[in-house]
């Protein structure tokens, strides 16, 4: 029979004990889902992927100073948000928007209406403020629960509420536009 896998703290402090690959598996199980919430914190996949690089040498340097008050996921993360944050702080505002990787050729009939509802809501969410912006695709994009966000913030988990309710009624009024006509 195979052993369990170990848990992200026993990588942790395997990693911290000297063994070569226990952060890779630790990164490894935790990249893909940085990689979603860097992409839609910061709307470009080029600065995505250069948070998420930061922030696993960031936490392979900084192994030593977990405490364990939380989660190693949710360290990860706060890693990652902080990197964001940072990021947002000092970026320059593009202009250029990837377009989708898919083929166009594959017939896909609609592709310029789902292309302009995507930057639409880039756009939109790239207008909110950063907390709130944080707060609602932690909960409604990535689907964390609450008590996980509010944990990963430092805040109470009503701060979490109403910075959502606050970042959904804006996102209404700016993507208002997109709603078909009742007609």
């Amino acid at each position: 029979m195979c052993s369990p896998a170990p848990t992200d703290a026993e990588l942790l402090a395997a990693h911290r004990a000297g063994d070569r690959h226990a952060f890779t598996e630790l990164a490894a199980r935790y990249r893909s889902r940085l990689w979603g919430l860097a992409l839609h914190t910061l709307h470009h996949p080029e600065d995505a992927a250069d948070a998420v690089q930061e922030t696993l040498v960031a936490a392979y340097r900084r192994a030593g100073s977990y405490r364990g008050d939380a989660s190693v996921r949710t360290w990860l993360h706060r890693i990652l948000l902080n990197t964001c944050i940072d990021r947002i702080r000092h970026e320059r505002r593009r202009t250029t928007v990837p377009l989708p990787d898919r083929d166009l050729q594959a017939g896909h009939s609609d592709l310029a209406t789902e292309l302009v509802t995507r930057l639409a809501v880039d756009a939109a969410l790239a207008a909110l403020p950063v907390d709130q912006r944080v707060a609602v695709v932690l909960v409604d994009v990535q689907g964390w629960p609450l008590v996980e966000v509010a944990e990963l913030l430092e805040v109470p988990v009503g701060t979490v509420k109403s910075r959502c309710a606050r970042g959904r009624a804006r996102l209404a009024v700016l993507l208002g536009h997109l709603r078909e006509d009742d007609r």
